[in-house]
C-alpha cells in the first residue's frame, strides 16, 4: 500500500473546495463603493482571508483523517483475519503476520499528534476579533441611519416652517400695494412653490439613496458576523472532535505497544486483538463524525462567502 502525499492532497483539496476564490473577492471588493472607504474595505477582505485560512485547515483535516482511514487498514487486516476462524490457536506464521502489521502501524505517526490547537485557536480568536468590529461597525451605521431619519423629518419641518414663512411674507408685500395684491400671488406662489417641491424631492431622494445604501451595508456587515459566529462555533466543536480522536489513536497505539513489547506472550496478542475490535466501531463513528463535521464547515464558509459578496454586488461604485 502506498502512503498517500499530505502536502499534495492538502493544497490541491484547498483549491478546489474554497467558493468564492481569493482573486473573484478582490475583483467584486474592487468594483464596488466600499474601495473607496478604505477600512470597511480592510475589515471585510479580513473576513474573506480569515475564511480561507478556515478553509485550508478543513483540508488540511481532511486529508489527516484520509491519512488515519490508510494507518487503520493495518489494524483493520488484522480484525478481518481474527474473524476468518480461530486465529488464537494459528499458526507461528499467523502469529508473525499480526506482529508485522501492528509493528506498521505503531511505526506511523498520529495525523492528529499535534491536533492543530494552535492553528484552531488563532482561527477562533482572529474571528472574534473581526465579529467585534463588524458589530461595531454595524451600531455605527445604524446610528448613522437614524442621524438621517432625523435630519430628513428635520428638513421636512424646515421646509413647511419656509413655506408659511413666505406665505405670509407675500401677503405682507401684497398688503401695501394694489399691484402687489394683484400680482403678488401669481408671481410669488407658483414659481417658489414648484422650486420648493423640486428642492424638496431631489433632498428626500438624495437621502433616501444615502439610507438604503447604509441599510444594504448593514446587512452585508450582519451576514458576515453571523457567518463568523457559526464557524467561530463551528471551529470550537471541530477542535474538540480532532482532540477526542488524537486521544482515541493515541489509546490505540499504547495497547499495539504494549502488545510489541511481550510478542513473545501470546496472551497479550489475544487481549490487544480484543480490545482492539472492541474499539473499532467507536472509532470509526469519531472519524466519520469528523468528516461530517469538516465538510459541514466548508459548505458553512464557502455559503456565508457567497452571501456577503451577493451583497457586495448590491452595492456597486
Amino acid at each position: 500500500m502506498q502512503q498517500p502525499s499530505s502536502s499534495f492532497c492538502c493544497g490541491h483539496i484547498s483549491d478546489v473546495l474554497l467558493e468564492p476564490g481569493q482573486e473573484a473577492v478582490a475583483t467584486v471588493l474592487d468594483a464596488t463603493i466600499l474601495s473607496e472607504n478604505p477600512n470597511l474595505k480592510s475589515l471585510i477582505h479580513n473576513y474573506f482571508d480569515i475564511s480561507a485560512e478556515a478553509s485550508k485547515i478543513c483540508s488540511h483535516l481532511l486529508t489527516s483523517i484520509k491519512q488515519i482511514q490508510y494507518n487503520y487498514k493495518f489494524i483493520q487486516s488484522v480484525l478481518d483475519l481474527v474473524l476468518t476462524g480461530d486465529a488464537f490457536n494459528a499458526t507461528e506464521e499467523w502469529k508473525v503476520f499480526v506482529i508485522s502489521e501492528l509493528n506498521s502501524f505503531n511505526l506511523l505517526k498520529n495525523p492528529f499528534s499535534n491536533p492543530n490547537r494552535n492553528d484552531f485557536k488563532l482561527i477562533h480568536d482572529r474571528y472574534s476579533l473581526v465579529l467585534h468590529h463588524l458589530k461595531t461597525k454595524r451600531k455605527k451605521i445604524a446610528k448613522k441611519i437614524k442621524l438621517i431619519k432625523y435630519f430628513k423629518k428635520g428638513s421636512e419641518i424646515c421646509l413647511t416652517t419656509a413655506c408659511g414663512v413666505l406665505v405670509v411674507a407675500t401677503f405682507a408685500l401684497a398688503a401695501h400695494t394694489i399691484c402687489g395684491l394683484l400680482m403678488g400671488p401669481a408671481i410669488l406662489s407658483l414659481p417658489m412653490k414648484n422650486f420648493l417641491k423640486k428642492k424638496k424631492k431631489i433632498l428626500t431622494n438624495i437621502r433616501f439613496l444615502q439610507s438604503g445604501f447604509l441599510r444594504k451595508l448593514g446587512v452585508q456587515l450582519d451576514v458576515a458576523a453571523k457567518g463568523a459566529y457559526i464557524l467561530n462555533r463551528d471551529f470550537d466543536t471541530m477542535s474538540r472532535l480532532v482532540a477526542r480522536l488524537h486521544d482515541e489513536i493515541e489509546h490505540s497505539k499504547d495497547i499495539v505497544k504494549f502488545c510489541l513489547e511481550r510478542k513473545e506472550d501470546r496472551f497479550p496478542l489475544q487481549e490487544v486483538v480484543k480490545e482492539l475490535r472492541k474499539s473499532d466501531i467507536g472509532f470509526r463513528k469519531q472519524v466519520e463524525e469528523l468528516e461530517e463535521h469538516v465538510y459541514l464547515c466548508l459548505v458553512t464558509i464557502n455559503r456565508a462567502r457567497s452571501l456577503v459578496i451577493e451583497e457586495m454586488a448590491m452595492v456597486k461604485s
